[in-house]
């Protein structure tokens, strides 16, 4: 499979497109308005203990006083045997005998705030380099299950056993395969010494602060993505190319050869069809190969993806038809998650497939396709109202959160109120008012779609109103209004007593 990172850079803005095969399957943006947070580690102080959820908030001087889980204080995060683990078979020790009010913790930020929440931190702190990570009071020695040759895993180990004190964890990423004790050793020093300038800074410090911060966007994907797997790196920023090529020449002088700096007086992404691809993955519908079709809604507990045949009918045989539509449907859907950055829960609804050999070939391509994804992923088989559940790792808003805000006229639906609905509502707003007010005149102020809707549709409403209400109705367009909203003035000063009667 071909493999290319291009990273286009501003002032203001860096973003860094991964792509397979010449499609786009992750995108990760770095803006200075909204810098991450995920392995920075602070100075905390523990705000409050909750022995009935297991947990604790710890103030690290962030908005949002941050969440501690109990299993992110007991467990060891090296018993897997990579970067994964799984709480939910653990049983653990009451919070308030690991934490109290007041106490200093040193933590790392696991995930980033999302939406109402508070960043996540852990008290096991883990610094990656490019071949390990270093996870100081750990006795683990892991490798990545990337790796599957046997004896090397066993060299690996063996060479990690030989090097590391006791009071100290590592876990041999996918790009430490054949990598040498000298290598291995001098990674090793440098993060050891990254960790004695934490423990020094923490003990002169004053809570809540930071201590030390996780390697900027760029930095991070070269350390960790830009490996011979990777066929290019292609960067459109001077400064950047002679940053990554300094770092290369030290860690790995054979990607040197790689890099390339993009200096086309096209845009980067421009030339690679980028552009395009980001405005897509922020509709709700995305087409697949066969002519079908599925529909991307994000809601607060879930994501639900639904798929359709849409124009493609096949030919003559309707299972085969689905089965084709369901497989493109697989792909596309590993790779909207990925592109998308989607967390949390995912419900896929493909269509009923009455062969279980079908079913079963559906979920093996989904299966495959997760598999490239480095967020830890899980579906489960399809049910018996043909949906797939599954999870993704949620480490940072996604794309969609983190790169819109809200509509202001529909507060995030997506829907708003029909003019006929509006009048509706006017109607019975100033039915209220008639009966609570003494009043004799009162004027509405509606967007002008509404306004056209009273005279083109119900020419005779105002004087319907008038008549039951005994008032003088006076109706005015006001383009600065939202479609479903309105406005009741009332009084000498034309008060503004919407709120009063606008009830529903």
């Amino acid at each position: 499979m071909k493999r290319e990172i291009l990273i286009s850079s501003t002032l203001l803005e860096t973003r860094v497109a991964i792509l397979e095969d010449d499609i786009l399957v992750e995108l990760m943006v770095d803006r200075p308005d909204a810098e991450r947070m995920v392995g920075d580690v602070y100075l905390g102080v523990v705000q409050a203990v909750l022995p009935g959820i297991q947990a604790a908030f710890v103030d690290i001087g962030t908005e949002k006083a941050a969440f501690l889980h109990v299993s992110d204080i007991a467990k060891d995060p090296s018993d897997e045997d990579d970067e994964n683990g799984d709480d939910r078979n653990r049983k653990f020790p009451p919070i308030n005998e690991l934490v109290s009010k007041g106490e200093r913790l040193l933590v790392q930020v696991s995930k980033e705030p999302i939406g109402t929440k508070g960043p996540r931190v852990t008290t096991h702190i883990s610094l990656p380099g490019r071949f390990l990570v270093y996870m100081p009071g750990s006795k683990h020695v892991g490798v990545s299950r990337k790796i599957e040759d046997r004896e090397e895993r066993a060299r690996l180990r063996a060479i990690a056993k030989e090097t590391i004190p006791d009071d100290a964890g590592v876990i041999i990423r996918t790009a430490g395969e054949e990598l040498t004790k000298e290598v291995f050793e001098r990674e090793f020093r440098t993060l050891n010494e990254t960790w004695k300038k934490i423990q020094k800074k923490s003990k002169g410090a004053r809570a809540p602060a930071l201590i030390h911060r996780e390697a900027k966007l760029t930095s991070g994907i070269i350390r960790d993505l830009f490996t011979d797997r990777v066929d290019a790196l292609i960067v459109d920023s001077k400064e950047l190319y002679a940053e990554i090529t300094k770092y290369l020449e030290g860690v790995a002088p054979d990607l040197l050869t790689r890099v390339q700096h993009y200096v086309d007086p096209v845009p980067l992404f421009d030339k690679y069809g980028i552009e395009d691809a980001i405005r897509e993955a922020f509709q709700r519908r995305v087409d697949l190969p066969s002519g079908g079709y599925i529909i991307i809604e994000p809601t607060e507990a879930l994501v639900s993806i639904d798929v359709n045949t849409g124009r493609y009918t096949g030919k003559k045989d309707p299972e085969k038809t689905i089965l084709r539509t369901n497989l493109d449907a697989a792909r596309e859907i590993a790779r909207q998650l990925r592109l998308r950055d989607v967390g949390g829960i995912v419900v896929c609804d493909f269509i009923d497939m009455e062969s279980r050999a079908n079913q079963d070939r559906v979920m093996q391509e989904l299966r495959t396709h997760l598999g490239r994804d480095r967020a830890r992923t899980r579906a489960f088989q399809i049910s018996e109202l043909g949906l797939v559940e599954m999870t993704r790792q949620r480490v940072r808003p996604s794309l969609w959160q983190s790169l819109t805000e809200p509509c202001p006229a529909c507060g995030g639906s997506g829907r708003v109120f029909r003019p006929e609905t509006v009048v509706r509502r006017i109607e019975r707003a100033v039915r209220r008012l008639a009966v609570q007010r003494n009043e004799k005149k009162v004027t509405i102020r509606v967007h002008p779609h509404v306004a056209l809707h009273i005279l083109e549709d119900e020419p005779d409403l105002l004087r319907k109103m008038e008549k039951a209400t005994s008032l003088d109705i006076d109706l005015r367009d006001d383009p600065l209004m939202r479609q479903d909203e309105f406005r009741l003035l009332a009084g000498p000063a034309d008060a503004d007593v919407t709120n009063k009667y606008a009830l529903g």
